[in-house]
């Protein structure tokens, strides 16, 4: 972003992207330049099947900026992100999609929001009023229910916890990660209700999507499985209790082990 000297970590999982990897990287570096601040982009490849990791590979012995690494199974967007963030060196760390639906420029509104609000977390938001969106009605449906879900379970300060592209102080990421247990797509949820829990100030942004697919890539199974899984947070925070006594929920469990 224009106007900082913190660095900004870009962490982008990417699971069989090889015919568009390295056209949205080269624009996410030019993007980056153009804002002249210092940055690394992270790309961790979740197991694809198709020449993705070797394309972002070389672009790296092009780009200094650019960091690979590889997981040789699909454990999912959550344990992708979790693995860049471990490799993450920045001020900022920033969730972003391989598919560039959410155009990185945009960046330079969630640094201005974080700034005005004095936030420690600024989400892209699709139902934000300002939003500007092209993309399926499908998904514009499941976004709405997923809210209303959402809102009843967790009563979140925000809109839309799905949305791609999402912009953290690092200390919120030191101390929330290791609390999360999800590993596919509702681990921004979880990141979200445990950075909620700890105090941490959220606010939305407005984006403009435009997205790249005639249709969503969401299947029957990943909402099965998203829903099971937010179901699982709800559980953990407000039955079990488990992120209020994570220390002990660990003894237990290495006790278990050993």
């Amino acid at each position: 972003m224009k106007n900082i000297q913190e660095k900004v970590s870009v962490i982008i999982p990417a699971h069989n992207e090889e015919g568009r990897i390295t056209g949205n990287l080269e624009e996410t570096i030019k993007t980056f330049d153009e804002f002249n601040c210092p940055y690394e982009i992270i790309v961790i490849d979740d197991g694809s099947t198709d020449g993705t990791y070797e394309e972002v590979l070389k672009l790296t012995r092009r780009h200094k900026h650019v960091i690979v690494q590889k997981n040789w199974e699909n454990y999912g967007k959550g344990r992708a992100i979790k693995k860049g963030c471990r490799h993450a060196t920045g001020d900022y760390i920033v969730f972003m999609d391989a598919d560039m639906d959410l155009h990185p420029g945009q960046l330079q509104t969630f640094i201005d929001i974080m700034r005005l609000n004095d936030a420690d977390i600024v989400i892209g938001s699709k139902l934000h009023p300002n939003s500007v969106l092209k993309y399926p009605v499908e998904r514009k449906l499941m976004t709405l229910v997923y809210f209303w879900v959402v809102n009843v379970l967790f009563g979140l300060p925000v809109h839309d916890t799905q949305t791609g592209l999402k912009m953290f102080k690092r200390e919120v990421i030191k101390k929330v990660l290791p609390r999360l247990l999800v590993k596919k797509f509702a681990f921004d949820l979880e990141l979200l209700v445990n950075a909620h829990h700890l105090g941490f100030k959220i606010v939305e942004a407005p984006v403009v999507l435009d997205s790249k697919r005639q249709y969503g890539r969401i299947g029957a199974r990943a909402v099965y499985q998203t829903i099971w899984d937010t179901l699982a947070v709800f559980y953990r925070m407000h039955i079990l209790k488990y992120y209020d006594h994570i220390d002990y929920y660990r003894r237990k469990a290495l006790k278990r082990k050993s």
